[in-house]
C-alpha cells in the first residue's frame, strides 16, 4: 500500500481524495520508483480543481513530475538505488503521476539525476525550472545573448518566471520582470531582475508594432500579453513561449515577423527529446544559484495539496511549491 492523491469521475462529476492504494493497481512500466518529492504545478492545479480537461483517463493520480529512487527495474539502463527525475510524458494526465508514494513508469521517461543535485533540489526546480532552462536554451539558439539587450520575463513571480529570472541574471542578462503583483518587487530584484514592468502594460489591445523595448522574452502567458510582447521586441529578437496562463488565443499580426525579423519559438517540456532534456538538467545542476532557489521554494505538506490548488490558480502563491513525499530517501 502507498499513499496517493486520487482523482475519480463519474456521472455526478469529479472527486478528489487522499487515500491508500495497493501497489498492484499501479499502471504498467519497466521501472518502479519510490518517490521522495513532487511539486504542485499549474497543470496539477487545473487537474485537481477540474478547471480544465487536463486528466484524460480516470481514475488518475496527478503530479506531472517527481524525483525518487529506483526500487525495481526490468530495463538495463536503471538499477535499484538509482536516483532519477521525471517530467512530462503525459504523467499525471494519462498515466499515474507523482503525487503519491510510488510510481511505475517507462524507462524512456526517466532522467538520471545529474551529479551534485539532490532529490530535493531537483523538485525545488521541477517542471518549472526545467521549462525555464529550455526557454533560456531557445533564446541562446536564436542568438539572444547578454549583450543583446534586456530580456522580458512574464509571470515573473510564478514558478517558471522566477527561475527564468534567476537563470538569466546568473548568466549576465538584464531582466525585465513582468508581473501583476508589484508588491513582489523586492523578491524579484533579489532574484536578479534589473527592472520591473506592470503586467497591465501588456494586457491592452496589441498594436501592429510598438516601440522596440526588449531583445528577447520568455512568456508563460499567451493571449494579449504575448501579442503585445511580440510588438515590442527589437529587430531580430526572439520570444520563447511556454505557457498559456492568459489564454490560448494569440491576437497578433505578422508585422513583427516580417518588418523586424522577430522569431516566436514554442517550448514544449512534455515530449521534449531526451538529449535536450538531459542537457537542461545538467545545466540546471551547474547554473542555478542554490540560495536563490531556496528563497523562492515553499514546502507544501502532502496533506495540503488539494486545498492549495485553487489558491495556485488564483495567483495567491509565488515561486515553487515543493511537496515532500518521503524526504528520508535522500
Amino acid at each position: 500500500m502507498f499513499e496517493a492523491i486520487l482523482i475519480e469521475k463519474d456521472g455526478e462529476g469529479q472527486r478528489v481524495s487522499r487515500c491508500r492504494i495497493p501497489a498492484d493497481r499501479l499502471p504498467a512500466g519497466e521501472v518502479l520508483v519510490e518517490i521522495a518529492y513532487s511539486t504542485l504545478n499549474y497543470k496539477d492545479a487545473l487537474a485537481l480543481t477540474g478547471k480544465a480537461p487536463v486528466v484524460r483517463s480516470f481514475p488518475m493520480v496527478p503530479g506531472i513530475d517527481f524525483s525518487g529512487i529506483v526500487a525495481e527495474s526490468s530495463d538495463p539502463r536503471y538499477s535499484p538505488g538509482d536516483r532519477v527525475v521525471l517530467n512530462g510524458w503525459g504523467v499525471g494526465e494519462t498515466h499515474w503521476g507523482g503525487l503519491a508514494g510510488r510510481a511505475r513508469v517507462r524507462a524512456d521517461w526517466l532522467v538520471p539525476l545529474p551529479e551534485g543535485m539532490s532529490l530535493r533540489h531537483a523538485m525545488a526546480l521541477g517542471t518549472a525550472g526545467y521549462s525555464a532552462m529550455l526557454c533560456v536554451m531557445a533564446l541562446e539558439r536564436n542568438g539572444v545573448r547578454p549583450g543583446s539587450g534586456e530580456v522580458a520575463v512574464t509571470g515573473a513571480a510564478g514558478g517558471v518566471g522566477s527561475i527564468a529570472t534567476a537563470l538569466l541574471a546568473g548568466r549576465g542578462y538584464s531582466v525585465a520582470a513582468v508581473t501583476g503583483r508589484m508588491e513582489e518587487a523586492e523578491f524579484l530584484k533579489s532574484l536578479g531582475a534589473s527592472s520591473l514592468v506592470d503586467r497591465a502594460e501588456l494586457t491592452g489591445k496589441p498594436r501592429p508594432l510598438a516601440r522596440e523595448r526588449w531583445a528577447g522574452a520568455i512568456d508563460v502567458a499567451g493571449g494579449s500579453v504575448l501579442a503585445n510582447l511580440l510588438s515590442m521586441i527589437r529587430y531580430g529578437g526572439t520570444v520563447a513561449a511556454c505557457g498559456l496562463a492568459a489564454g490560448l488565443d494569440l491576437p497578433a499580426n505578422v508585422a513583427p515577423f516580417i518588418l523586424r525579423g522577430v522569431s516566436l519559438v514554442g517550448v514544449d517540456s512534455v515530449m521534449c527529446p531526451q538529449e535536450r532534456r538531459r542537457e537542461a538538467w545538467r545545466r540546471l545542476a551547474a547554473e542555478m544559484d542554490r540560495d536563490k532557489l531556496e528563497a523562492l521554494t515553499v514546502e507544501l505538506p502532502f496533506s495540503e495539496v488539494i486545498e492549495t490548488a485553487p489558491k495556485f490558480l488564483a495567483g495567491q502563491v509565488r515561486g515553487r511549491l515543493l511537496v515532500p513525499i518521503a524526504p528520508d530517501l535522500e
